[in-house]
């Protein structure tokens, strides 16, 4: 059913300027999406939606069933995110995700990512697609991170924010613990590792950290890591870009495990074969 919104005291419009805002987005656990392909998304991940909101000017188009709004341009124009809008807006819920949970996903093998501090919402969003891509359980983002529902952050990671856990974890202790629980190990990039990425063992299940674009992996976590990394630079560059240097980890990591496990299966199959 699609109602009339007329006056910007409205409850809704004033619910939707609210999660313009990261300190409301955190407080209702809730975000908004922008654009006919996200929204279409979110509603085939099943990600729970409260409602959509549309501009009149724009055609509506969507197979949502549940509350729709439907407002004039200059309304819309207090809420939407992008300066070429599509006309539609949805107030979707953040998904939470239990420790049991969490502990199905990253079992078999399956490899994490953490973000330290980390504050370009490009580079954020592009991890989180890449992780999705690359077949990891979880992001985590430690505590300064900024904010992965923003909407920068939000088209950047092109839907996968919908279907991988993004876990927020308040300090490095908490961190350390989890992938204890989760038997994972440590891996850190920094600049002074001695160890170049293909020369260390990543074929274990790990928790890869990826450290703040100006600072890097902070003083603490370097010291709690099991395995500390680097990426050889040639000419005059000292570092890459976090998203591009996270995908060469990320990839690099599924391509060990990967390898020793069709070494394992080779070797099953020759055991077989004898027997």
């Amino acid at each position: 059913m699609i109602k009339e919104i007329n006056s910007k005291d409205n409850r809704i419009l004033k619910e939707c300027q609210r999660l313009t805002q990261k300190k409301y987005r955190d407080k209702e656990s809730r975000y908004l999406i922008e654009g006919h392909n996200l929204i279409e998304e979110a509603i085939n991940d099943r990600v729970p939606i409260d409602y959509l909101i549309f501009d009149e000017e724009k055609a509506l188009n969507t197979n949502f069933d549940g509350d729709s709004y439907i407002v004039k341009h200059s309304l819309f124009e207090r809420i939407a995110q992008t300066e070429t809008s599509q006309g539609v807006i949805a107030v979707v819920r953040k998904r939470e995700y239990g420790f049991e949970e969490l502990t199905a996903r990253c079992q078999g093998g399956s490899n994490i990512v953490v973000l330290d501090r980390l504050q370009d919402p490009g580079n954020i969003g592009t991890i989180i697609r890449t992780a999705e891509g690359a077949g990891y359980a979880a992001v985590f983002a430690l505590k300064g991170t900024a904010d992965i529902f923003s909407p920068k952050t939000i088209r950047a990671a092109a839907g996968s924010v919908f279907r991988i856990p993004i876990i927020h974890v308040e300090d490095n202790r908490e961190l350390k613990a989890l992938a204890g629980d989760l038997h994972k190990k440590l891996v850190v990039t920094s600049l002074e590792a001695d160890n170049n990425y293909f020369d260390a063992d990543l074929c274990k299940d790990i928790a890869l950290v990826i450290g703040n674009e100006g600072n890097g992996v902070s003083e603490e976590l370097l010291e709690m890591a099991d395995v500390k990394i680097r990426i050889p630079m040639a000419g005059r560059l000292e570092s890459l870009n976090a998203s591009v240097a996270a995908g060469i980890l990320m990839y690099e990591a599924q391509r060990c495990k990967k390898k020793i496990n069709k070494q394992h299966l080779s070797e099953v199959t020759i055991k077989c074969k004898r027997n």
